[in-house]
């Protein structure tokens, strides 16, 4: 497991105003053996699948960027929230930081508690993937693990070679040889981001996704009607946020801003949705690069979906 480094946790302080005045700063500390269940962060510090699609890099700055904004956000939740520190791939060798990504997430879910993965390029699903059914299949060998990813892209690319553009892919590929379906559901879909093969692939691979302009306004039957439908295939999620589902004039610190985007609000009511069910195994946030947030505002979008997201997530799998 990777040792976090807790310097980033510091902010304001409100003496005057006691207990209920604390902030993520005073709450979060290193996660340790036998510690209460909580939400563990655990950062992937890497772009290297960004540079493979040539895209904009910098996302490796991520984790501590949405941990520093997270830090002075004011303390609401009730379980405990843990720092497990960063996998880091600086040698390129992105197949070997996905390997230590997926043994540090099924150690985070075996010792009892839930990751909450911060990105890194969209890469990072592949490895997230793989530590999540390690550890449930440690719990419960027949569970049925599905993926709702919020995202502009389906990330469902042929490339040979690894990369942000595929982990999708990766993860039909390996069920495939497994001998497992493969349940995924990507909201928020941009038509003009996908090429005409890329929907293609997607009805073979039997995808299920509802595009940008589905979502916006909010249609609360249909989005939850869809949801519904997903959560009778399957027992346990992997839930994938990739930032550029937001309209690129909320979240321009991505390597592929959205022209339209899906708003903030319905993101937001999407997600705590998701993390009622209580069938959230794990959680990854992800693409947010700090070098392209020229004025801090991207920054404080990524660090209140992390905080709804420890906030609204259960501390135990149902």
């Amino acid at each position: 497991m990777p040792t976090p480094d807790m310097s980033v946790w510091k902010g304001r302080v409100d003496t005057a105003d006691g207990a209920l005045a604390l902030r993520w700063h005073q709450r979060v500390k290193p996660l340790a053996p036998d510690v209460p269940p909580g939400v563990t962060l655990l950062g992937f510090a890497c772009d290297e699948g960004v540079r493979r699609t040539q895209g904009r890099v910098g996302a490796a700055g991520g984790p501590k960027a949405i941990r520093s904004g997270l830090a002075d956000l004011a303390w609401h939740q009730e379980h405990p929230a843990y720092d497990a520190g960063d996998v880091v791939c600086t040698s390129g060798d992105l197949d070997d930081a996905q390997k230590q990504l997926s043994q540090a997430v099924h150690d985070v879910i075996a010792a009892g508690h839930r990751p909450l993965v911060l990105g890194g390029g969209h890469e990072t699903a592949w490895g997230s993937y793989r530590g999540l059914v390690r550890a449930i299949q440690g719990i419960n060998p027949t569970s049925k693990i599905g993926i709702i990813n919020l995202d502009a892209h389906f990330d469902l690319r042929a490339d040979t070679q690894g990369s942000s553009g595929t982990p999708f892919a990766q993860i039909a590929h390996w069920c495939r040889e497994n001998d497992r379906l493969f349940w995924y559901l990507c909201l928020g879909i941009a038509e003009p981001a996908n090429t005409a093969a890329l929907f293609d692939r997607a009805k073979r691979f039997e995808v299920q996704w509802m595009l940008d302009t589905d979502l916006e306004p909010l249609q609360p039957d249909a989005v939850f009607n869809t949801l519904q439908k997903f959560l009778q295939m399957v027992d346990i999620l992997h839930l994938s946020i990739d930032l550029d589902v937001l309209p690129g004039a909320v979240m321009p610190a991505v390597s592929s801003p959205a022209a339209h985007g899906v708003p903030l609000s319905t993101v937001e009511a999407i997600v705590a949705a998701i993390l009622g069910t209580g069938r959230v195994g794990l959680v990854e946030l992800v693409e947010f690069n700090p070098t392209l947030d020229t004025d801090g505002r991207a920054v404080r979008t990524a660090a209140r979906l992390a905080w709804l997201i420890a906030k609204s997530w259960p501390a135990l799998l149902a």
